[in-house]
């Protein structure tokens, strides 16, 4: 009995289990690969006077730059007859006006301008365009205008004007435009509302 158990022992101790085995080889690590060291660019200074200035929103080109394919919309007519017609609005005015060639008279409803209008800013207001484009002295105003107050009657006028200019004139459309005289102020009066006194404002509160 003892000859046939001393190579079994033998066998086992020359044969290690498979499991034994898997836990003696040593886990393999991937070693990374290392990149090439990017060649160094050598830093040029540039002397800060030879820098470009940043300047935003100041460039005169492209303020002063005009589209050549651009057709504006022309709001002012000329009759048959060489009379430039315009017609303006601003809040509840409305402003009829027609130009024709003259002296440089101004009427409004029938009275002169210095009668119409006592204050000297709504008149300077008035004959701003017709200064601008250089038909002060050249040209009869006659204005029809109706509805609202001294302020509102001035704004409609001069869109009137503006506009019956543009119409004589076309080639001076970007000088009219560009100083406001073609666009019409769409600010209206807000309406009064339910609880208040006016659109904002509350009734006066009493202690007693």
């Amino acid at each position: 009995m003892s000859t046939d158990e001393t190579p079994n022992e033998e066998v086992s101790e020359a044969a290690p289990a498979p499991e034994a085995a898997a836990e003696t080889q040593e886990p393999v690590v991937e070693t990374p690969e290392v990149a090439a060291p990017e060649p160094e660019v050598p830093e040029t200074e540039v002397p800060s006077s030879e820098l470009p200035e940043l300047t935003i929103g100041s460039g005169a080109a492209a303020e002063n730059y005009v589209d050549p394919d651009y057709v504006p919309a022309m709001r002012g007519k000329v009759d048959r007859f060489g009379v430039a017609m315009g017609t303006g609005r601003r809040k509840t005015s409305v402003a009829r006006v027609r130009i024709k060639e003259g002296s440089g008279k101004v009427t409004i409803n029938g009275k002169p301008l210095g009668e119409y209008f006592c204050v000297e800013r709504d008149r300077g207001m008035i004959l701003a365009p017709l200064q601008l484009v250089g038909k002060a002295e050249n040209v009869d105003v006659i204005v029809r205008v109706n509805g609202g107050g001294t302020t509102g009657q001035t704004g409609a006028i001069v869109l009137g004007i503006g506009r019956a200019l543009q119409g004589l004139v076309p080639e001076s459309h970007h000088e009219l435009s560009a100083s406001g005289f073609l666009t019409r102020d769409s600010r209206m009066v807000e309406r009064k509302k339910y609880g208040l006194r006016k659109a904002r404002r509350s009734f006066q509160f009493s202690k007693r």
